[in-house]
């Protein structure tokens, strides 16, 4: 079998072989996504997951262009959402509208998906990006009013000192600033008092902390101790795959996040946003 893939990732397009050996079959989706033949890895999920079609895809054909904006984000084709977006804004439909009955509550329809474990990360991520790419098209045409709207609160964000992860952190950034939230991202082995400067001069109403390794985890108690002494008033969460909500409890933050999603849930709930 290692032979096959070394095949695959050498150019092979064709061979003769038993489509019925299902290790055979198994193992060509999952080359395919290896070697960036399966974008997204949609073909992948498909094959191994009981995904409820009728949740998800609709017949695009009979769709009304404003509808297509939305089915683009959950399908998380973001080639075609500037297109459709801009097609949307010469028939003279609102931005405004776009944003808050199409572009919204299609990344919402996402993270419900994700929820119920019929959307995977990757799927995720093709819908974050997706929903980054309209944004940004749609952004500056919105009235003044409405764009101060969707920043419903301020983060500041970062992967803690001595940790160099941040794939994680990007995704829950990505996904805080598609739902709206004012998001700077200080990056990846960020000191402590440079969180909570960055907090106290952006007036955050939340910081969030990332880390991936038992050595780096102890930098967020740092932060939270900081924090309390500088008496800085954001709400602090933390998250990453070594982070438990015990820990959370332990140190002091304001909460626990186990993905994205659950980072969202958690900002707009800290910060008393329906």
């Amino acid at each position: 079998m290692l032979h096959f893939f070394l095949w695959l990732s050498n150019g092979l397009s064709m061979a003769i072989a038993n489509p019925n050996e299902e290790i055979l079959t198994n193992a060509k989706f999952a080359s395919d996504v290896l070697i960036g033949n399966d974008a997204g890895s949609k073909k992948y999920i498909e094959k191994f997951t009981n995904i409820p079609k009728e949740n998800i895809v609709t017949q695009k054909e009979n769709l009304k262009i404003e509808q297509l904006v939305y089915q683009t984000v959950v399908d998380g084709n973001r080639d075609k959402i500037v297109t459709f977006l801009k097609q949307a804004v010469d028939e003279k439909i609102e931005p405004n509208l776009l944003v808050n009955e199409y572009l919204i509550p299609a990344i919402n329809k996402v993270g419900d998906l994700y929820d119920k474990k019929i959307y995977f990360l990757p799927q995720l991520i093709a819908s974050a990006e997706t929903m980054k790419e309209g944004f940004a098209f749609i952004e500056p045409l919105l009235t003044k009013k409405e764009s101060d709207k969707t920043k419903k609160a301020k983060v500041v964000f970062a992967t803690v000192k001595g940790d160099i992860h941040d794939i994680g952190k990007n995704i829950v950034v990505l996904m805080l600033k598609n739902y709206g939230f004012d998001v700077v991202d200080l990056g990846k082995d960020v000191a402590a008092e440079t969180i909570i400067e960055s907090a106290i001069k952006e007036k955050a109403d939340i910081i969030g902390l990332s880390a991936l390794m038992t050595t780096t985890m102890v930098e967020m108690k740092s932060v939270v101790k900081l924090a309390k002494e500088k008496n800085v008033k954001s709400k602090i969460i933390i998250g990453g795959a070594v982070i438990t909500e015990e820990y959370a409890k332990e140190i002091g933050a304001d909460g626990f996040s186990k993905d994205s999603i659950d980072a969202v849930k958690l900002s707009k709930k800290l910060c008393g946003i329906e």
